[in-house]
């Protein structure tokens, strides 16, 4: 349950990086790593984020919690590692995967008669479990579509944090301190933690092992420009550990302040770019193909395009600032897709030449253009066999092209439904990474 070597696994990351090669496979379970005497993180095996522990003297200070279904492998970690009661649990941020394990730690007070370990976290968690209450259909829908995860099934029940804090906090517990700080990025409600003694920082989400996840398609706002000011303050601590929401610790003050700065510039450079673009009146569409970022810093391991995908960070900053209207006028108040690719068959002479178009992009690698036209084939005539086969081939072909899990998600689902509809089940999945519920 315990293991060193993983700690040496990790550190050889920093060279090559590849979630489910490089470090996923070699988890079993949840296991704790040490960072020292009295502090160490557990990594789980497949999509949940990492759970840290701290051994004040007078009990332990968990930060995350896993997910419901790795709780009992994280309780058991944490059990293999110390035996003090847990006093407090911080949650980085309200994902499914980070603050839905403490029900059990609850229990484990109830039955051993001590109290309840006290829940922390930032003030807009509670508005976040709010609005997953009003929106679990959509939820369940939207995130079984990305992780490809048929029925799944989101939860209706929540513990919420004992005590919220909005901008700052310092939790005392035992011989130890623990700094709180709220930023914005991937969530509004996330909580990076500062351990002055042991020179650790605890990022939750902000650092994944991946290009920040800050431009989901399918997720509520996310916040480039906070998030890059989150990391820089976390620079400006100096930490000689990082340990991220996902993946392995880094090590070595000089790595932290390469991969905080580094993360910081990807970031910064979408979203000044794309801001300098909207004040120059240049719509969505320009700014997207005009974005360009340091060379070679997609090629960093821990920045690779490998769950989120960089110009969907360009449309969450346009959506910031500027809403939903894009730029252009006729797509404002626009026609229903079923009628406008209805209108487009007629004057080319039916859905057969929409789809001959989509297979000739298709053949000539544009998959782009392929991509509207078998979308506008298929909306126009339904049941058109043909249409369909053509469709799926296109989104099979997006989906095996992109670097993202977003985007293969989405083409991936557009292509099974196309599949279906030739009586065919459909892929139930595909290999590749899954970061969290994000």
């Amino acid at each position: 349950m315990i293991n060193e070597e993983l700690r040496t696994i990790g550190d050889a990351c920093w060279e090559r990086f590849d979630f489910g090669r490089d470090w996923n496979r070699h988890l079993h379970g949840s296991q704790v790593i040490p960072i020292n005497d009295h502090l160490a993180y557990i990594a789980s095996k497949g999509v949940v984020g990492n759970v840290t522990v701290l051994n004040t003297g007078k009990g332990l200070v968990v930060f995350d919690s896993g997910s419901r279904n790795t709780a009992a492998a994280i309780h058991k970690a944490i059990r293999a590692w110390s035996d003090q009661p847990i006093r407090h649990v911080v949650y980085t941020h309200g994902h499914l995967d980070h603050a839905f394990g403490t029900p059990l730690f609850d229990q484990e007070a109830q039955q051993a008669g001590e109290p309840k370990p006290e829940v922390i976290g930032q003030a807009n968690i509670r508005r976040r479990f709010e609005r997953y209450q009003s929106s679990a259909g959509w939820n369940a829908r939207i995130n079984g579509r990305q992780f490809k995860v048929a029925g799944f099934h989101w939860p209706e029940e929540y513990r919420y944090p004992d005590r919220f804090y909005e901008e700052q906090m310092i939790l005392e517990c035992g011989d130890s301190q623990v700094e709180l700080n709220h930023g914005m990025g991937e969530t509004d409600d996330h909580t990076w933690s500062w351990i002055a003694e042991d020179r650790t920082v605890i990022t939750g989400d902000f650092i994944i092992w991946a290009a920040p996840n800050a431009g989901n398609p399918q997720k509520v706002q996310r916040f480039a420009h906070q998030w890059a000011q989150a990391l820089r303050a976390m620079a400006a601590k100096k930490p000689e550990v990082l340990v991220p929401g996902h993946g392995p610790a880094v090590f070595g003050a000089d790595r932290v302040a390469t991969l905080l700065d580094d993360t910081a510039t990807f970031l910064e450079t979408i979203h000044d770019q794309t801001l300098e673009g909207m004040n120059q009146g240049l719509p969505l569409a320009d700014i997207v193909q005009q974005v360009t970022l340091p060379e070679g810093l997609l090629d960093r391991p821990y920045l690779h395009p490998t769950y989120d995908d960089p110009e969907f960070l360009i449309r969450n900053v346009w959506r910031l600032y500027g809403g939903w209207y894009d730029g252009n006028p006729a797509h404002l108040k626009p026609a229903h897709p079923d009628a406008l690719s209805g209108a487009l068959a007629e004057l080319c002479g039916g859905a057969q030449a929409l789809t001959q178009a989509a297979a000739r992009y298709l053949d000539q690698g544009d998959l782009r253009l392929a991509g509207h036209f078998s979308e506008m084939a298929v909306r126009a005539e339904p049941d058109d066999q043909e249409a369909h086969r053509v469709h799926a081939a296109v989104n099979q072909a997006r989906a095996k092209a992109e670097t993202s899990l977003m985007a293969r998600g989405i083409f991936t689902d557009a292509a099974n439904a196309s599949l279906k509809a030739l009586g065919d089940d459909g892929d139930p999945g595909y290999p590749g990474r899954r970061v969290g519920i994000g």
